[in-house]
């Protein structure tokens, strides 16, 4: 069975924020998703006003990547350079909202669950979920790869 692995990440993510947009109806972006930023290192909020179902869609994969992940590993997976003028760059974890609550509703379907003190982990419906979208991938891709 195809996987995430070997689709392109940028097209398998495109896709699967798409199918969360039209289909997962527990997933919707905040009131504050249009004006909050994502994190003190970014200047100005997103101007994608898809962005929410995209956070969704690569916290997905993510999670398919690296197992059972926390919300501080994610936060600093978004994170990003703090620009400070002439002063030295650090690193800032991005926006813990950002992520918190895109989990909280992945999880109000189904997709992710909660593991006591270790972090949250795709569910059985979340994986067969990625493994569909990259399998149909795999079948626009490559006609003759049907395994």
């Amino acid at each position: 069975m195809p996987s995430p692995y070997e689709v392109p990440a940028d097209l398998f993510l495109k896709r699967l924020a798409a199918y969360i947009k039209e289909n997962v109806g527990e997933v919707t972006p905040p009131v504050w998703s249009i004006t909050a930023k994502t994190g003190s290192h970014r200047k100005q909020p997103p101007q994608d006003p898809d962005w929410w179902y995209k956070r969704c869609a690569s916290i997905l994969r993510k999670l398919y990547i690296h197992g059972t992940v926390g919300v501080s590993k994610l936060r600093t997976e978004y994170g990003g350079r703090n620009r400070q003028g002439t002063s030295r760059q650090h690193a800032r974890s991005c926006g813990g909202s950002s992520v918190r609550e895109p989990l909280k509703q992945l999880e109000q379907a189904k997709f992710v669950s909660k593991v006591e003190k270790k972090g949250r982990m795709l569910t059985s419906e979340g994986f067969s979920l990625l493994n569909k979208i990259s399998t149909e991938m795999l079948k626009e891709l490559k006609p003759g790869a049907e395994k």
